[in-house]
């Protein structure tokens, strides 16, 4: 019996005030869909330098990292996903779109939503936990 593969990633809710930012994949099965931004832990990172780097690396911003907001398990298909999500600020308001691989974009657009429209975009299944969150706490 074949054992499921774990993909352990990060998040940044990204607030602005009252506003949240959503990104839109641009790459992948899930191209189109939304999402929070975030990635892969690589060996000898810890969640919060992980997520520093990969919203470097998929926006060109930099962040502040304000606290833990839940943990996600979700079972895709192919895959078990576990989710770490923190709540963030930009350290300033640049936000850039980045090439995946150099040839797609990382994020093909990217909004910002407030926890009451917030489902007005298609999340992927694994974020509406967080989008669920976020609209029971009203941070």
């Amino acid at each position: 019996m074949n054992e499921r593969k774990i993909i352990h990633v990060v998040a940044a809710v990204i607030k602005k005030g009252n506003l949240i930012l959503a990104t839109q994949r641009g790459y992948g099965d899930f191209k189109g869909m939304w999402e929070f931004p975030g990635g892969k832990i690589e060996d000898g990172e810890d969640k919060k330098e992980a997520l520093k780097r990969e919203i470097k690396e998929e926006l060109n911003a930099s962040i502040n990292i304000e606290d833990e907001l839940c943990t996600v398990n979700y079972a895709y298909p192919d895959f078990d996903l576990i989710m770490d999500a923190f709540m963030c600020t930009l350290n300033d308001d640049k936000l850039d779109k980045v090439y995946h691989n150099d040839t797609e974009l990382e994020h093909e657009d990217y909004k910002w939503l407030t926890t009451q429209n917030i489902e007005e975009v298609e999340w992927l299944p694994a974020d509406i936990e967080i989008v669920n969150k976020l609209k029971t706490n009203q941070r």
